[in-house]
């Protein structure tokens, strides 16, 4: 089949804005429709953790990059299950190159069953996000069948309850066993259980709704509480179990379990204009002045912290609070994902085990 004949049998397919702009583009992926929440992310690579990054449940992800799929699918760099509802780039690759491809882009989300659209003026979305915030979004075939009142009031709830564990697994650590973690897992703990395997820890992980004095039964040396997606202040009964757990353990908090654990200890939160998302975000240590360039992905930001708290990371670009220290509670949070500096976070928290 020639390149015409294909371009001609490729599905008309919409993105209509919750502002009412309307952006045509062809379909590809799973042909059904989707509303979500529409976010970008500047991420040149890394298209597959992206779509399978807990974070982005309950969103339509737009690339920035313009060539997205270019290396295939590889399950083995997939984060976890799909968690995006819809997919948006300027031009997906249909004849990937890698050897360790599987499958292309088009077939992995027809497997999963998310609508990607592909062929619109990817920068200037998002400059109006940029401009205007997070908006709300449907991908439809039919723009005339949306309700408008209905996409606005489209909210993600319960986020953490949809991506969390319902059971508790044990990891066992590298070589001679020094320590055991707890992990309260709120989405995304892959690199944080490797990290302390390596370091000698054992890892017990949690499901997300695990009390407080069930944790603390099992005697952990230190706890951490992962990152994940949603609203944190939603989280009002997890809240309330990390309170329980301040200053009963070292613990270290990354991603939402900053958030979550910023609220815990009597600070606040707020939900950012268009939000961190992408491989690319400088966030600078206070201890050295040292800028680290960072893998982020959230849509909230600790906006005030709890008193005694003492501000560790901050962002070189809008000035946000990207990681704070309790040293009365000996805890420490990060924004952004830890790999980002895992010898830095994580060394300092296997030494306080």
């Amino acid at each position: 089949m020639c390149a015409h004949t294909k371009a001609m049998m490729k599905k008309k397919v919409s993105i209509v804005l919750e502002n009412g702009m309307i952006f045509s583009g062809e379909r590809f992926g799973a042909d059904v429709d989707a509303i979500g929440e529409l976010v970008f992310s500047t991420a040149a690579v890394g298209y597959i953790e992206t779509l399978t990054d807990a974070n982005y449940s309950g969103q339509i992800v737009l690339q920035t990059f313009p060539l997205i799929g270019n290396y295939g699918m590889i399950p083995a760099d997939c984060k976890g299950a799909a968690a995006t509802v819809g997919y948006v780039c300027y031009e997906h690759c249909e004849t990937p190159s890698n050897f360790r491809s599987e499958s292309t882009l088009d077939a992995y989300l027809k497997e999963v069953g998310i609508p990607g659209v592909s062929g619109i003026d990817t920068r200037e979305l998002t400059r109006i996000l940029r401009d205007e915030g997070t908006m709300n979004a449907a991908i439809v075939s039919d723009p005339a069948t949306v309700d408008m009142d209905a996409l606005r009031a489209y909210k993600i709830q319960n986020a953490v309850a949809a991506v969390s564990p319902k059971e508790t697994k044990v990891y066992v650590a590298n070589g001679e066993q020094k320590a055991s973690v707890a992990l309260l897992h709120c989405g995304t703990v892959r690199t944080a259980i490797d990290e302390l395997t390596a370091r000698g820890c054992r890892v017990t992980v949690y499901p997300a709704d695990t009390k407080a004095e069930t944790i603390l039964a099992d005697q952990p040396d230190g706890i951490l509480i992962s990152d994940g997606p949603g609203d944190p202040a939603e989280n009002t009964a997890l809240i309330a179990e990390l309170g329980a757990l301040l200053g009963q353990k070292p613990i270290f908090a990354y991603g939402l379990g900053h958030q979550l654990l910023a609220i815990a200890a009597g600070g606040e939160t707020a939900k950012l204009p268009y939000g961190h998302r992408g491989a690319n975000q400088p966030v600078k240590f206070s201890e050295t002045g040292r800028v680290y360039i960072s893998s982020q992905n959230h849509g909230y930001v600790v906006s005030a912290a709890a008193d005694g708290a003492q501000s560790w990371f901050e962002n070189v670009n809008d000035h946000t609070c990207e990681g704070l220290v309790y040293p009365a509670l000996r805890a420490f949070s990060v924004q952004f994902a830890p790999e980002t500096c895992a010898e830095l976070l994580f060394d300092r928290f296997a030494a306080a085990l």
